[in-house]
């Protein structure tokens, strides 16, 4: 066992899982980039076997890819497999608001908008903490519902929409997205579910067409340095 390995392996496998998509979200890890089970064990003190299983786990999720001879790879989407993922995720987070017009309770408006203020203030520095926040928004809209399927599946589908969008995005303002999400909000608080699926419908096409398919030169990585503020303690 590793130094520091103490805890039970699903929950290391767990910890990994989290670090590895906060890192693809904020765009450390982007597509194509190697993902050694050694490379990994080292980071996170953990074994190959561990790292092994939360790279499986993440392969399920689509945002790694398992190759021959173990190799493992940040997924890359196809275009077709992009614009497949965005129209999933508006089905679903459709359902997320109709579930939740009318029925946010004070604790859920007010974690909204703290959040929401969290944006603003991100708004003007670090575009990976605006893209993770915009991403959280979605999540903590689905956990609301109190269906873990809803909560679980926004998720997996978040997390592949921001691994496409590191891959095919062009530039764009993070203040548009930020009073997106405060409109959606206001109509979940006035119960107008119809006003809140057809903001939500726009929201998610309007990130969607955001993106264009664009080849971007491979750059050299070190997978140790870029994921070491990644680790949980």
């Amino acid at each position: 066992m590793r130094q520091g390995e103490t805890s039970l392996p699903t929950d290391r496998v767990g910890a990994i899982c989290r670090s590895l998509r906060r890192a693809i979200v904020e765009r450390a890890l982007t597509p194509g980039d190697r993902l050694p089970e050694d490379a990994l064990g080292e980071r996170f003190g953990v074994s190959r076997t561990i790292a092994r299983q939360a790279l499986g786990q993440l392969a399920g999720e689509g945002l790694v890819e398992l190759r021959r001879n173990r190799i493992a790879v940040v997924a890359s989407p196809s275009w077709e497999e992009a614009r497949d993922t965005f129209d999933v995720r508006i089905g679903l987070e459709r359902l997320v608001v109709q579930r939740l017009a009318g029925r946010l309770s004070a604790e859920q408006r007010a974690a909204l908008e703290a959040h929401i203020a969290g944006e603003e203030r991100a708004s003007g520095g670090s575009e990976a903490a605006s893209i993770r926040l915009a991403t959280e928004f979605h999540l903590l809209l689905a956990e609301m519902t109190g269906s873990p399927v809803l909560g679980r599946y926004v998720a997996e589908l978040g997390y592949r929409c921001a691994l496409i969008l590191s891959l095919y995005s062009r530039p764009h303002s993070a203040d548009c997205a930020v009073s997106e999400h405060s409109e959606i909000v206001a109509a979940l608080v006035s119960g107008d579910a119809a006003r809140a699926v057809a903001l939500m419908d726009h929201h998610l096409d309007a990130v969607a067409e955001r993106a264009r398919i664009v080849d971007e030169p491979r750059r050299e990585r070190d997978l140790l340095r870029l994921l070491a503020p990644y680790v949980e303690g």
